[in-house]
């Protein structure tokens, strides 16, 4: 019981460590800003592109971004002692 206790504690502590991070990323002009519970905070999109490329760029943004946040959240966790 007491361990579960613990690794409740650890996951806490995890998800605290984890909403103070931000990861950024921006392609021609599309800048796309994430937070570390996966949530977008801010979205800048470019008006002299086209629909369909500010479509795929934001797209390719988006996906980027959730790719470095999954990379934090397992190098978190990774260095966390019974995970």
């Amino acid at each position: 019981m007491f361990e579960k206790l613990q690794q409740i504690k650890k996951l806490k502590e995890l998800q605290d460590s984890l909403s103070q991070e931000k990861v950024e990323v921006e392609k021609s002009g599309i800048k796309v800003v994430f937070n570390g519970k996966m949530e977008i905070e801010q979205i800048e999109l470019n008006s002299e592109l086209s629909k369909e490329e500010q479509e795929k760029v934001l797209q390719d943004c988006i996906n980027e971004a959730v790719k470095k946040i999954q990379m934090i959240a397992a190098q978190k966790m990774s260095q966390m002692q019974g995970f």
